[in-house]
C-alpha cells in the first residue's frame, strides 16, 4: 500500500508560525511520526511539501496510478485551490483532508473548502495528531475495500 502525504503552503513553518493556533510541533516531527505510523502499519508513505500549487499538482501527476490514497493539508489552497482540487479528483483514490486547527471555529472565510466535496473525510482541530489519525483511518478504509 502506497500513500501520499502532502503539506501545502506555509506548513514548512509549523512550530514557528502562530504556535498558539497551529501548535509547537514542526513539520519535520509530524513527518517522523507519520513515517513511524506507516512502518507500524506496513505501508509506504511518500511525503512532500510545497508553497506552490503547481508543484503539488506536478507531484500528483507524477504519482498518478502509483498510489492507493492521499492525505493532504492544503493550507490556504483549501479555500481557493481549484486547480489542486481538479488534480486531486483526477487521482481516483481516497483522500483525507487534514487541518491542524478547527477551521470552522475560526474566520468565516476558512469555513469553505473547495477540496471537501471530493474527499473521503476531514480531520480538523486535533493538531499534529490529526495526521497520524488520518493515516490510520485511510489505511483501515483501504483494507476494507
Amino acid at each position: 500500500m502506497r500513500i501520499l502525504l502532502i503539506h501545502g503552503p506555509n506548513l514548512n513553518m509549523l512550530g514557528q508560525r502562530q504556535p498558539e493556533i497551529y501548535g509547537r510541533v514542526s513539520m519535520k516531527k509530524i513527518n517522523e511520526l507519520c513515517r513511524q505510523k506507516a512502518e507500524e502499519l506496513g505501508c509506504e508513505l511518500v511525503i512532500m511539501q510545497s508553497n506552490h500549487e503547481g508543484f503539488i499538482i506536478d507531484f500528483l501527476q507524477e504519482n498518478f496510478g502509483n498510489c492507493d490514497g492521499i492525505i493532504i493539508n492544503p493550507g490556504a489552497l483549501t479555500h481557493y485551490g481549484l486547480a489542486l482540487r481538479d488534480a486531486l479528483e483526477s487521482m481516483r483514490v481516497p483522500i483525507v483532508e487534514v487541518h491542524l486547527s478547527n477551521v470552522y471555529a475560526r474566520e468565516e472565510w476558512r469555513h469553505k473548502s473547495v477540496i471537501a466535496p471530493i474527499v473521503l473525510g476531514q480531520i480538523t482541530g486535533f493538531g499534529y495528531r490529526g495526521y497520524t489519525a488520518a493515516l490510520q483511518l485511510l489505511y483501515d478504509h483501504l483494507l476494507d475495500r
